[in-house]
């Protein structure tokens, strides 16, 4: 069974959102996600000030068993990405919900349409 965060909301494409004291919001993948892809050799993300748009492609993780486009859960601007994944992209598998995140977004507006809370998505990949 896979670890699911309550305090998150997660896309159907199985990325996590975190929505941070600051207004950015934190985006990495799912312990479902890293689980499913097996041990993950390569992470690509966008460079910071790159703009999103919800549902768009933002990158690419690579495993040993297939390769994964990242879908961004929000619009927003990159403002910081995690380059730990650069030399050590396994952390996502240690670590999906913490050392593992992806990139922080300053969010486009407050809104974001089509998230599923943890109950949800638990439903999704029961």
């Amino acid at each position: 069974m896979s670890n699911i965060p309550p305090d998150l909301q997660y896309a159907k494409s199985h990325e996590w959102l975190k929505r941070e004291s600051d207004g950015s919001v934190t985006i990495g993948i799912t312990d479902y996600a890293q689980n499913s892809l097996g041990d993950i050799t390569f992470v690509q993300v966008p460079k910071v000030g790159a703009k999103l748009k919800a549902g768009e492609t933002f990158g690419v993780v690579e495993s040993v068993k297939a390769a994964s486009d990242l879908y961004a859960p929000i619009s927003g601007t990159v403002v910081a990405v995690n380059t730990v994944l650069e030399s050590a992209p396994e952390t996502v598998n240690r670590s999906p919900y913490g050392d593992g995140w992806m990139l922080k977004l300053k969010p486009e507006d407050g809104t974001a349409t089509g998230l599923l809370d943890a109950a949800a998505y638990g439903k999704l990949t029961g």
